[in-house]
């Protein structure tokens, strides 16, 4: 028996869920790789590791998927993309972010309905000590930040996080020291909405805050001005200091 026989007799709607579980199964794979190596060899070099993967990976999934979709490659992009209007692409970007922030809710809500929210957390807290360092990573490969920037990259970096595309920010000098204040949260904007106290994201905002700045720059010290389950004005959600040691 081929390999295509198993899949002759199904339709379009049935060959279309297999090929989305496909993707989602590759995409598994991929993160438990990371995941394992990061497990082994240290979460620095998981993140070395996953660059030059992804490196030599994707030109190789981008061509076969050309190949196999029929679409044309420039640049190093699906010619489609290349050629969107620099508002649709900013669109793309943003509803990116907002999947991965929804994601991100979907697993929390899964774990706390499954035990409670103290386990949840926990959950969280690792993922952003991983992800904040690997998302560090990824903007200072793109935008080619040098590797001690101090606060004027880490400046422009927290512009390019996921989060960026999602809530309100704003980032002020204070001297030596580099201000940052989440004015408009999502997350806690919908809560207040429906008349819930504020998420306690003061342990997580610590590992994300503090672990992003020292990738960026380990020279950088972070400071908590305030974050739930703190006292804080109208004005922000959280706010962060940034300073030099």
């Amino acid at each position: 028996m081929s390999r295509q026989d198993e899949l002759k007799g199904l339709g379009k709607a049935e060959l279309g869920k297999i090929a989305v579980d496909f993707l989602r199964r590759s995409a598994l794979h991929y993160g438990l790789w990371f995941n394992e190596v990061r497990h082994q060899l240290g979460l620095e070099k998981a993140i070395t590791t996953e660059a030059a993967v992804f490196e030599k990976y994707y030109p190789i999934a981008l061509k076969r998927l050309s190949s196999t979709l029929d679409f044309e490659i420039k640049d190093g992009l699906p010619a489609a993309l290349a050629a969107m209007p620099e508002e649709k692409i900013i669109g793309l970007i943003d509803a990116l972010a907002l999947n991965w922030l929804a994601s991100d809710g979907l697993w929390f809500q899964a774990v706390e309905g499954q035990e409670e929210m103290y386990t949840a957390k926990r959950c969280n807290d690792t993922c952003w000590a991983m992800f904040s360092p690997l998302e560090a990573a990824r903007i200072k490969e793109l935008l080619r930040l040098p590797e001690a920037g101090g606060l004027d990259a880490l400046e422009t970096a927290l512009g390019y996080r996921l989060y960026s595309r999602i809530n309100v920010q704003s980032i002020e000098r204070q001297g030596n020291a580099l201000v940052f204040r989440m004015a408009e949260c999502r997350v806690q904007d919908a809560r207040r909405r429906k008349g819930l106290e504020d998420y306690p994201c003061k342990s997580a905002g610590v590992v994300e805050y503090s672990s992003f700045a020292h990738a960026i720059d380990p020279r950088i010290r972070t400071e908590c001005i305030g974050c739930p389950p703190d006292r804080h004005p109208g004005e922000w959600w959280c706010a962060w200091k940034f300073l030099i040691s």
